[in-house]
């Protein structure tokens, strides 16, 4: 079932094929479990699809940089801003306090 790729030297593929052969298996029990129907077929269908597109993949270029990893989410603290901050600012849709709509 594991896609004619070298996956050895890339875990993040090697992971892949570890969760798709494991995908397999469980589709496995659910055809004995339900028989031959639409949704068992589609499932199967499924899993031969994304075995492809990982076996198409091919080494990664070595080119491409990886972007950073997302962090965690920063937390913003729910305090008062610095009211210097609106300073000369004006209010959406009223304009600023010293003028006045015509």
């Amino acid at each position: 079932m594991s896609p004619e790729l070298n996956s050895e030297g890339n875990s993040g593929v090697a992971a892949v094929v570890r969760a798709l052969e494991t995908l397999h298996a469980a589709v496995g029990k659910l055809s004995q479990e339900y028989g031959d129907t639409l949704g068992i077929r589609r499932l199967v269908s499924d899993v031969a699809r994304l075995n492809d597109d990982l076996a198409e993949l091919g080494p990664p270029d070595p080119r491409h940089r990886p972007g950073p990893v997302p962090e965690e989410l920063e937390e913003i603290p729910d305090v008062e801003y610095d009211a210097s901050m609106w300073t000369d600012a004006e209010h959406e849709g009223f304009g600023a306090p010293d003028r006045h709509a015509p």
